[in-house]
């Protein structure tokens, strides 16, 4: 997952839960929390006991979060946020548990008799580990109608207005391919990514894997009757080189668009 599309969920998440985005550049985001979003993402909480217990003014924490430290030029003080970072798998954690699928319409106030096709958007995480561990954001859409499918999904409509409910005088066609099916559609082209993907990685760890074992045999060479540390750490090794892939939906949603689009 590369430092712009790191950007760009940020924004999004924050954007998505209320926070007002108090300041955006091209590599830092400053947004100022919610109670509810203090609550659930900051440790405090001790401080909103305390708030609760002599009813003074909430307030709620700024954050400032850094996305690529090493093209800042500006003297930022911040978190830094890169992928497997904890403050990043905390967010994705919180969109797990909030329900991480939305309804939206793209609203436009200088056209109120907009027609509007259905897009299904979903957001993967492809997760690629053995010793080593890397992850991969994918953001994908297929048009309910048509059954185009786009990469980069999520930047495409980044700059969309969007709403929870659809303004008056505008409509929309009922799908043709129905969500569950686009799903489908969508899984099979992750699939299909991860197929294409390099897969170097998968032999490099079975050689490490083949290598540790050797060295593991070496040293109980010519005894008989292996002690149990010997299966442990047999067992400690495969487990440490073996190769996974795991695919994760991390949020999704219907997103009714100008058909134009």
């Amino acid at each position: 997952m590369y430092p712009q599309q790191i950007h760009d969920y940020l924004h999004q998440f924050f954007k998505e839960n209320n926070c007002p985005i108090l300041s955006r550049h091209d590599h830092f985001i400053c947004v100022q929390l919610t109670i509810e979003m203090d609550k659930r993402i900051m440790n405090r909480p001790f401080y909103w006991k305390y708030q609760e217990s002599t009813n003074e003014e909430p307030r709620p924490a700024q954050l400032t979060l850094i996305t690529d430290k090493n093209k800042l030029v500006e003297d930022i003080k911040g978190e830094v946020v890169h992928f497997g970072s904890p403050r990043l798998n905390q967010l994705f954690q919180v969109t797990k548990e909030k329900g991480s699928f939305v309804q939206m319409y793209e609203v436009d106030p200088l056209d109120s008799k907009a027609m509007l096709a259905p897009w299904l958007g979903v957001n993967y995480k492809v997760s690629y580990s053995s010793n080593q561990m890397t992850e991969k954001l994918y953001s994908l859409g297929i048009h309910l109608m048509t059954g185009k499918v786009i990469d980069g999904f999520h930047e495409s409509i980044q700059d969309i207005d969007l709403s929870a409910t659809m303004q008056e005088n505008t409509f929309y066609p009922p799908p043709i391919i129905q969500p569950i099916r686009a799903l489908d559609r969508l899984d099979m082209v992750i699939e299909n990514i991860i197929e294409q993907d390099d897969h170097t990685w998968m032999e490099e760890a079975k050689l490490r894997r083949k290598k540790e074992r050797q060295i593991l045999e070496y040293f109980y060479e010519g005894m008989e009757d292996r002690p149990e540390c010997y299966e442990i750490e047999k067992e400690a090794i495969d487990q440490q080189y073996e190769t996974k892939i795991k695919i994760e939906v991390l949020s999704g949603g219907i997103f009714y668009l100008k058909s134009s689009r």
